[in-house]
């Protein structure tokens, strides 16, 4: 019987390289907090991973501009409290998937080499 490394991975590899895309774009965000005109942008995490269910194909995350709650005098729609809220908890997201995959990983091992 072999190991099938998606049953026990589950959906964590495409959590985490998605949520990595998302780090970049909320970085981005928070170094154009000052920019006029900067347009805050972002991945709907929880859309793009029911269709990367159904999809066997992972196709790029569709990249949508925020509509801010209190819109700026210059344009830039970046609020910085979101988006600093938003960044940590995406990055507390992927150190749970990056835990998870190295139980996994270590409990994998600990069966090859008998233990």
């Amino acid at each position: 019987m072999g190991i099938s490394f998606n049953a026990a991975f589950g959906v964590h590899p495409q959590a985490m390289a998605l949520r990595m895309e998302r780090s970049e774009l909320l970085a981005a965000n928070l170094a154009n907090v000052d920019t006029p005109n900067y347009k805050a942008k972002d991945i709907d995490f929880a859309g793009q991973m029911q269709q990367a269910n159904q999809d066997f194909l992972q196709a790029a995350p569709e990249v949508k501009y925020r509509v801010p709650m209190q819109p700026s005098e210059d344009g830039n729609t970046v609020e910085l409290n979101a988006e600093q809220a938003k960044f940590t908890q995406n990055s507390l997201d992927f150190r749970s998937s990056l835990t998870f995959l190295n139980m996994q990983i270590s409990g994998l091992r600990e069966a090859i080499e008998g233990k």
